[in-house]
């Protein structure tokens, strides 16, 4: 075995998970998920079927990533934050297999806060950042940053996370990344 694995986590049957990837306390990953190189999953953490995550992601304690949802490299999810997998759910009217899923998009290097909630069928862009409690209920551009319920872009992000100040010709500089960045068509790119 290639990754590390606590005692009192479960892994089903029919899973690959990549070398260095840790899996802590009470942790469940199950059937048909595809887990990348040195991820590290923390305590009461579950990862439904066939869900596919990326390498270098970090998911924090209590969080259940559903069937449906898709995480890129580098994803940090942190502490009990939520994902949907349906959109109209209903005890008294099940929604059971893989085509009632909703799907969900979380793009490369994108940090979502403690205890926001991402409704599902939304994308979350590159480096983009969900702040704490925030609901997602459209799709979010990359290195946005949003905060609030409903998410609200509030301003942008690095790739390292840093708020980026635009000059008047639309340029912003990273110094913790050591990147260019541009404001343009009400979005932000990598120069």
């Amino acid at each position: 075995m290639s990754y590390f694995k606590h005692e009192s986590a479960y892994v089903d049957d029919n899973c690959e998970i990549g070398e260095g990837t840790k899996i802590w306390h009470f942790s469940h990953i199950q059937s048909g998920t595809r887990i990348g190189k040195n991820c590290v999953f923390g305590q009461n953490v579950n990862v439904g079927n066939n869900v596919k995550i990326g390498n270098f992601c970090k998911v924090q304690n209590n969080v259940s990533i559903y069937e449906g949802v898709e995480l890129e490299d580098y994803v940090f999810c942190g502490p009990s934050m939520v994902f949907t997998n349906i959109l109209e759910p209903r005890c008294k009217y099940p929604q059971v297999g893989s085509q009632f899923y909703v799907r969900t998009l979380i793009k490369e290097g994108a940090s979502l806060g403690a205890n926001c909630t991402i409704v599902c069928g939304n994308t979350i862009g590159k480096a983009a950042l969900v702040g704490a409690g925030a609901v997602v209920t459209k799709d979010i551009p990359d290195f946005a940053l949003v905060v609030g319920s409903p998410a609200k872009i509030i301003g942008w992000v690095s790739e390292a996370g840093k708020r980026l100040n635009f000059n008047k010709d639309g340029l912003a500089f990273c110094e913790k990344s050591n990147k260019k960045y541009k404001f343009e068509n009400n979005k932000v790119c990598e120069i």
